[in-house]
């Protein structure tokens, strides 16, 4: 008695602390309504039409008396019959229930790719309210909201929030949403069966009477917004689920019907619905003859056990083969040993093929299979053997992944399977059936006829990197029979830990040898090879704990996970390279904390050399490299073995690849290896992990084929660069070009604040030069030191954009001090370049200001500007031209850099038009200047461009064969930058008159006869007259210093 008051008390607590969450519950569990606000009233459920259901079902449910009583089966009952992403399909007719729009035009944002993905047709169904008050001994009523439509990409996996019935129209996407209430009772038919019968009510689409275009209103604009619905609510709902989920018995199916007269536009062709049981749902496995027809006498031979291939034995066989199967499909395999006819060959196991997996012609690229719902049982009469279910779901190429293993719906691209595991053998064996089963006939008429064998593979080699593989051959023989369906999932290192692990799996190499002959081909000796090993350091293994902990730090530097670009592409496309090391060595995977008896002898004699041999510094080496992209349809994954150099930093490989081409091809094909494509070299190419201010960080790799250009499985060389990538000490404090870059503009711009200063300590001491200066040269100085501090762009050194979006930059404290102390310098040196233009201008100006009768004596630049301006619009035009009148507002940018660089040709012109007697510029700054403005195309030859497949092929800019500052103009503009500083010096060292001689020739002269034009006033009197009438008539100066 007291523990009954107890509960009591407990569950009004639990009662009023849900109310204060905004959610109520009965006594008996049931909740009323969602979590809402306090302010909300709580969702009230209507029965009201009960007595409606009982007359339109009457045909559906017995009479009550052969109703079995609920009694505690009530408990879970919303959970128990919800199901979501079933599958339902119509009846051919001329009453369809809605429209469908695949057109994504327009759409922004949209992936393309969902143009190519066939619509799915799901339906989700969700108890929402149990009628406990009111329930009859052998009835129970239920509120339910049904949510099914048409989708490409999308799920109905989440109840809607909004429980008004509705009709949802966009591109991609049609959803109806339908409120029922109803009955659901328990019968005996079928050998039991729970059947739910439910009346709803909806907006249905509305359907024109032209039964060929009864959609004509989507091709309307503005149909989504506003589509024309009309009100139903005689919709029946019926759905039966088996009293015990089994082999045969694991689907439920049911019909959703319209009662209007097939005269009216709301009726619509029936609809049929396929689901399979939740995740709650408890399995009874009870199929143990159909499992003996299938496996006895087991294990079954099929031909994995003389493969030489270790199993695993281990007792958590379920538990790896969860984790495995629950991250990733399976992947199927091509039929590279069917030798039938195309039919036979091409089709998939016992499935049933769509369009797109019948297009690959027995290669089944992008074909997968999803199991789904694994359940285990341990036998209780005989030891190591485990009883296994699950379903085996196809997916289909271009199908998403995550929603097909999602999806609930049994039909003939399913297998329902059920087998047994025993550790004696590592076989997993099972029968399969297709589709939703006729349970009135025979099982084998049902279409349990196949047969599943799988396995959890310890051992790995080139030819062998699966961690799950298996064959869905035929039970039956004959005509009735299929070519077995092989099916695999390839190994990862990142998924070997745990118990899997601790079976100890291995590698096998075997092509080692033929890697040492890829290494001679490919490394011969030369004297740069040697300075090559001598001075820089690749990744290696280094001093740890362990051999092992230092070859799987070792194998973390190896492993590449990389945009990339093609070395020979003029348009860079993305490429998305990944290289994982397998193995290493002795090491398989990662070294966690196993320790292997085989390497501690190896360890201790690792640590007691001093000096090695190249030869024994070799590691062997395994890895798996993918190639994503446009280009690499085939080429969907590369298992390479071989040799690792550490001294040069170089994997040189023989690789086998995964073919996808046809079955007739992969046959006739007979120097392939267990279907795979093997002769192939695969060389990668590490940066070193010293000087990567100078060496582009980045790693190449080349993929060469061995096979003739006339052989159908010949590839044309593949070469691809990598962008930088870090190893892994440097990923905490990188040194990266960047950092180099910023470094290198704190030192330039000092020494070019240097040349300034020197510039106006200058001016102070020679008065008389200083109208003389260029005012437009000063003005192309201060436009590049402006600029930056406009746009944030690079002074002097542009920013590599492939460091641009770096988190490792971003975080760097370093980076940061030399951004801020950039724009400083940068600051200080616009304000001392203005400072240099106000002396000019001012010292022009008195000049002016003495003689303005006599303008024409004091020095212009209106002259030198339309001069300058000329030839920079005709050198713009002809850069244009060269590229073909592509990216004309890159090019402008690109080219306001070449104008600082020519910084001096406007004095060059200015000099001529004055024909100057005196030396305006100081030698350190122009010389200075010069240098510094040089100095970035020094920087860009001496080291290698780097693509960037960062952006679109659409922004030419980022192609190195068209980037402005190539190879050629890194010689072109220092040459011509230097011979403008030669010129200015000649013209500051020689009078106009001794230049011309110079460059006379006999009667012929470049430079025109000296004009008096520009004949220079005397500063020291012009100065001392504007001083004196400034200041009224007072004592003339000896001197003034121009301010």
């Amino acid at each position: 008695m007291k523990s009954v008051l107890i509960f009591r008390v407990l569950s009004i607590l639990c009662i009023n602390l849900v109310n204060a969450f905004g959610s109520s519950i009965d006594l008996d569990g049931n909740r009323v309504g969602d979590f809402r606000s306090k302010n909300e009233p709580a969702m009230i459920f209507k029965y009201d039409r009960i007595d409606e259901v009982k007359k339109e079902c009457s045909s559906i449910l017995p009479p009550e008396s052969n109703h079995k009583p609920y009694g505690k089966k009530m408990f879970r009952l919303k959970e128990k019959l919800s199901f979501v992403n079933g599958d339902w399909w119509e009846e051919l007719g001329k009453s369809p229930l809605m429209p469908f729009d695949n057109k994504f035009n327009g759409l922004n944002g949209l992936n393309s790719s969902l143009d190519q993905r066939s619509p799915l047709n799901l339906i989700s169904f969700w108890v929402t309210d149990v009628d406990r008050a009111h329930r009859s001994k052998n009835l129970v009523s239920i509120n339910g909201i049904l949510q099914l439509g048409i989708t490409i990409g999308g799920l109905f996996g989440s109840k809607p929030y909004d429980r008004n019935p509705e009709f949802n129209i966009y591109p991609g996407n049609s959803e109806l949403t339908v409120s029922f209430q109803g009955i659901v009772a328990e019968t005996e038919e079928n050998n039991g069966e729970t059947v739910m019968c439910l009346l709803g009510n909806t907006m249905l689409p509305y359907r024109y009477p032209d039964s060929n275009n009864p959609w004509d209103w989507v091709k309307e604009p503005g149909y989504i917004n506003q589509p024309p619905l009309i009100q139903d609510d005689r919709i029946l709902l019926v759905v039966r689920y088996p009293k015990t989920f089994t082999l045969i018995k694991r689907g439920i199916y049911g019909s959703l019907k319209s009662l209007n007269p097939k005269s009216s536009q709301k009726f619509f062709d029936e609809v049929h619905i396929s689901a399979s049981l939740s995740s709650s749902a408890n399995y009874e496995f009870s199929s143990e003859k159909l499992v003996a027809k299938a496996c006895d006498p087991y294990p079954y031979n099929d031909g994995f056990a003389n493969t030489g291939v270790g199993m695993y034995k281990g007792t958590d066989f379920c538990l790896i083969l969860e984790r495995f199967t629950g991250q990733d499909p399976l992947t199927v395999v091509p039929n590279w040993r069917c030798n039938g006819t195309d039919e036979s060959c091409s089709k998939l196991g016992p499935f049933e093929s769509d369009d797109r997996i019948k297009a690959t012609n027995g290669s089944f690229k992008g074909v997968q299979l999803s199991f789904q719902d694994l359940r285990c049982e341990e036998a209780a009469k005989k030891g190591g053997t485990t009883k296994v279910a699950a379903l085996i779901r196809v997916v289909s190429p271009l199908e998403d992944r995550y929603n097909a293993a999602q999806r609930t719906g049994l039909n003939n691209m399913t297998l329902s399977a059920e087998g047994m595991w025993e550790s004696s053998s590592g076989q997993l064996c099972m029968i399969g059936c297709r589709g939703v089963l006729n349970q009135d006939q025979d099982e084998e008429i049902n279409g349990c006829d196949s047969r599943i064998c799988l396995y959890i593979p310890l051992s790995f080699s080139i030819k062998q990197r699966s961690i799950i593989l298996g064959t869905i051959s035929s039970v039956k023989e004959g005509n009735g029979s299929f070519f077995p369906l092989s099916f695999e999932k390839l190994v990862r290192p990142s998924e070997l830990y745990d118990q899997y692990t601790e079976s100890r799996p291995y590698y096998k190499y075997s092509k080692i040898a033929l890697a040492g002959t890829v290494l001679e081909k490919n490394e011969p000796f030369s004297f740069g090879t040697v300075i090559k090993k001598s001075i820089l350091t690749f990744p290696k293994v280094e001093d740890a704990d362990s051999f092992l902990v230092g070859l799987s730090l070792l194998a973390e530097d190896l492993t590449l996970n990389h945009p990339a670009v093609r070395d020979s592409s003029r348009l860079p496309a993305r490429i998305e390279v990944q290289v994982e090391i397998l193995s290493l060595g002795p090491l398989f995977g990662h070294y966690w904390s196993l320790q292997n008896d085989s390497s501690v002898e190896e360890d201790t004699l690792y640590r007691s050399n001093k000096t090695y041999t190249e030869k024994q510094l070799l590691l062997n080496v395994s890895a798996q490299i993918s190639l994503t992209g446009p280009q690499f349809g085939n080429f969907s994954n590369l298992f390479v073995e071989g040799l690792y150099h550490p001294l040069v930093g170089k994997m040189y490989m023989v690789g086998c690849r995964d073919v996808r081409a046809s079955w007739r091809i992969l046959y006739e094909s007979f120097d392939l290896e267990d279907g795979l494509d093997c002769l192939i070299e695969v060389v990668v190419s590490y940066p070193p992990t010293t000087t990567r201010w100078l060496v582009n960080p980045t790693a190449r790799i080349s993929v060469l084929s061995q096979r003739n250009a006339l052989d159908p499985l010949f590839f044309e060389p593949i070469k691809l660069q990598t962008v930088p990538i870090m190893y892994r000490a440097q990923r905490e404090d990188i040194l990266s070009r960047r950092g180099i870059e910023g470094i290198l503009q704190v030192l330039t711009l000092s020494i070019a604040i240097g040349c300034i200063l020197s510039q106006l300590f200058y001016i102070k001491e020679n008065l008389d030069s200083v109208p003389y200066v260029s005012v437009v040269m000063l003005a192309v100085q201060a436009l590049g030191y402006g600029i930056p501090l406009v746009t944030g762009a690079g002074a002097l050194f542009k920013k590599s954009e492939s460091y641009e979006n770096s988190s490792v930059l971003e975080r760097s404290q370093m980076i940061r001090v030399i951004d801020y102390t950039v724009k400083i310098l940068v600051l200080v040196s616009f304000s001392l370049t203005l400072r240099i233009f106000q002396k000019v201008w001012r010292s022009r100006i008195r000049l002016l200001s003495r003689a303005p009768l006599e303008s024409h004596r004091v020095p212009s630049d209106r002259r030198v500007l339309l001069v300058t301006g000329l030839i920079h619009v005709l050198g713009f035009v002809c850069v244009l031209i060269v590229h073909k009148l592509q990216s004309w507002l890159v090019e402008l940018e690109e080219y306001v850099g070449l104008i600082q660089d020519f910084f001096l040709l406007p004095q060059v012109i200015g000099n001529l038009i004055w024909q100057i007697d005196c030396k305006p510029l100081r030698k350190s700054y122009f010389i200075g200047i010069t240098v510094i403005r040089l100095l970035p195309h020094v920087y860009d030859y001496v080291r290698t461009p780097i693509p960037n497949p960062y952006f679109s092929e659409d922004y030419e800019f980022v192609n190195p064969h068209l980037d402005f500052y190539s190879k050629l103009g890194d010689i072109a503009i220092p040459v011509t930058a230097i011979l403008l500083a030669i010129a200015v010096y000649a013209q500051q060292k020689w009078s106009y008159e001794k230049l011309g001689g110079i460059l006379s020739f006999q009667k012929f002269s470049i430079l025109p006869r000296r004009s008096v034009a520009y004949e220079r006033l005397p500063p020291v009197a012009a100065e001392a007259e504007l001083t004196s009438g400034v200041n009224g008539g007072a004592a003339t100066r000896k001197e003034v210093e121009i301010e």
